[in-house]
């Protein structure tokens, strides 16, 4: 009996000794997960601290700037301005047309052909909207001169009262072959005083006289003397003078410039007064 408790005494000791050493599988894997989450728990609590004072000092950075007298950097990129794009108004408006005035006679008007085919209208037509473009004033009538009177009792001084405006650029007047015979000294004065009615009426105007012109090489001395007449007068008052004779206008090509009557211009001769007289006003036309 000594012996069988002294072996339960021994017995004992042992579990005693083994209890707190043994542990069943899944008591040990619970231990184990519980000390990575202990470890995940103490990196995350490190990570956190970090980010906590690395926000403080961004926040803290201006206040201690601020207190040490250095103002923060508030510097930012400054964004590149988008160009704007530029239209040219010169190359979509086009300039005002020159007021001209014509003075003259039936190889203004177009007698032979039509008013719409009558050199005056050919270049206003021909120069709208151009570079230049020319708003003239037809007011030349059939017969009218100086001093000769044409229809309703027209004459170039008339002609000027009715259509010459102080807006007026330019007056450009032409012949007359219907002033042929008179006196010499009467159509001088004549042309004088229309050219100075021109100034009076449109100071600012420039004045452009051109005489009759001659279809032969041989023209008649009652051409020449008014040609001379115009010319002097013209002189005089500071006008410019055009010679259609000296440049011998149409000289050689009646037979297709002038039309059937034998006086008055064909339809081409009317275009061949509209690039002549086109050149002359652009010529002589004010800035």
């Amino acid at each position: 009996m000594e012996q069988a408790g002294k072996g339960w005494r021994v017995l004992f000791w042992v579990l005693l000794w083994w209890t707190p050493r043994y542990r069943p599988p899944h008591v040990r894997w619970v231990s184990l997960l519980k000390t990575r989450l202990r470890r995940y728990a103490r990196s995350l609590l490190v990570l956190t601290g970090v980010a906590a004072l690395s926000v403080g000092a961004a926040a803290a950075a201006p206040v201690a700037s601020q207190l040490l007298g250095h103002p923060p950097d508030s510097r930012q990129p400054t964004p590149t301005p988008t160009p704007t794009p530029t239209v040219s108004v010169s190359s979509t408006v086009p300039p005002p047309a020159a007021r001209i005035v014509v003075i003259g006679d039936s190889l203004s008007t177009g007698l032979g052909t039509s008013p719409d085919m009558a050199w005056p209208n050919l270049v206003r037509n021909g120069t709208s909207g151009g570079k230049r473009p020319l708003a003239i004033v037809d007011a030349a009538v059939n017969g009218s001169g100086y001093v000769s009177q044409g229809d309703g009792g027209s004459t170039f001084l008339s002609q000027v009262d009715g259509s010459v405006q102080k807006t007026t650029q330019m007056v450009l007047v032409f012949g007359s072959e219907n002033d042929m015979g008179t006196d010499g000294s009467v159509l001088k004065e004549a042309v004088s005083k229309t050219l100075a009615e021109i100034s009076a009426k449109a100071p600012d105007a420039k004045i452009v006289v051109v005489g009759p012109p001659s279809y032969t090489n041989a023209p008649e001395p009652a051409r020449l003397q008014v040609r001379d007449e115009d010319r002097a007068a013209a002189t005089e008052a500071g006008a410019v003078f055009v010679d259609p004779i000296q440049e011998q206008w149409i000289m050689g090509h009646a037979e297709e410039l002038i039309g059937p009557d034998g006086d008055h211009p064909s339809a081409d001769g009317q275009h061949y007064l509209q690039e002549t007289m086109e050149k002359i006003i652009l010529a002589n036309l004010p800035e």
